[in-house]
């Protein structure tokens, strides 16, 4: 099977790179400088070229808060953009199946339950990073949409809950919570600082996998593809709080330092937890613990030290 993976320099798509020859795939993951999302045409004659089995949408322009507040113009209109021209390169060529991965931004805000798949577009979105949650959403959509008007063309939607791992991001403008942290009770460590800050007030909980198990849950997916329902969480099942995440890695990177937390920074929804009972019904799960997971990504965070 031939895929044409989107994104294949991101963390995401480095992982499922690094799976392909586990699963037997040939992934084909071009760089930006050879085909540009933006540019619906190039999209079309790439597709034409290879003629891929199936399309991974992965890309996309990320971040944490930070960055989806200082740029919303931006995230909205590139992830729409990518999304969109992917999705419609891929019908005008008649690929048949396309995995679209979303995310749990796509999510209302102030949902204290866990989410399920059917409360997308069912409420107003976190503000911090509403640009990106509306592309998400749309892009989604879009995929339903081209489903039902031609049944033949199955492209479906996967929704992991927040990542981590090897590949990922750690510079603060960029990166998300978990490598955030990674990085800086390694340098607190290193600098001998006794007391960390802390965003908020510790008690906001999030659901965070391991970017390699969702990589394997892709794959799950590819090989059982008929069988996969159109909108799919993909995630652990468990949330911790903010304070636990950096109670955890700080055993892992052995910081015996103090925190101390700061009211005034912004820290998103109180809690994102994902329903995974449609998962469970798909038959996949993590493999993963959170400390093991932590453990792993400090570990590559060491050799891109190096």
């Amino acid at each position: 099977m031939k895929i044409f993976l989107t994104g294949g320099s991101g963390m995401v798509g480095r992982n499922i790179v690094s799976l392909a020859k586990k699963f037997e795939m040939d992934v084909v993951a071009p760089r930006s400088k050879e085909v540009d999302l933006l540019d619906f045409e190039q999209i079309c004659h790439f597709i034409e070229r290879s003629k891929p089995d199936i399309i991974i949408h992965a890309a996309g322009r990320v971040g944490g808060i930070q960055a989806n507040i200082s740029s919303p113009v931006q995230f909205l209109s590139d992830n729409w953009t990518m999304g969109q021209n992917v999705v419609l390169a891929g019908r005008k060529a008649g690929v048949q199946r396309l995995l679209n991965l979303g995310s749990s931004c796509m999510y209302p805000r102030g949902q204290e339950e866990p989410l399920r798949e059917e409360q997308v577009l069912s409420g107003a979105l976190e503000p911090t990073n509403e640009g990106y949650a509306i592309a998400k959403c749309a892009v989604a959509r879009l995929c339903e949409y081209v489903t039902r008007e031609d049944p033949q063309l199955q492209y479906k939607t996967v929704i992991p809950c927040n990542l981590y791992g090897r590949f990922d991001k750690f510079e603060p403008s960029v990166s998300h919570m978990v490598p955030a942290i990674i990085r800086k009770l390694y340098l607190a460590r290193k600098d001998g600082e006794r007391i960390v800050e802390i965003w908020g007030d510790g008690t906001a909980r999030r659901e965070f996998m391991l970017a390699e198990d969702l990589a394997d849950a892709i794959f799950f997916a590819i090989e059982r593809f008929d069988d996969m329902p159109s909108l799919l969480n993909m995630g652990v099942g468990t949330d911790y709080t903010v304070d636990e995440y950096y109670s955890i890695a700080a055993e892992v990177i052995g910081y015996n330092g103090e925190f101390r937390h700061d009211l005034s920074k912004p820290v998103g929804m109180k809690r994102k937890l994902l329903d995974v009972t449609r998962q469970k019904a798909f038959g996949w799960g993590p493999r993963t613990s959170l400390r093991d997971g932590i453990r792993a990504t400090y570990e590559y965070y060491l050799s891109m030290e190096a």
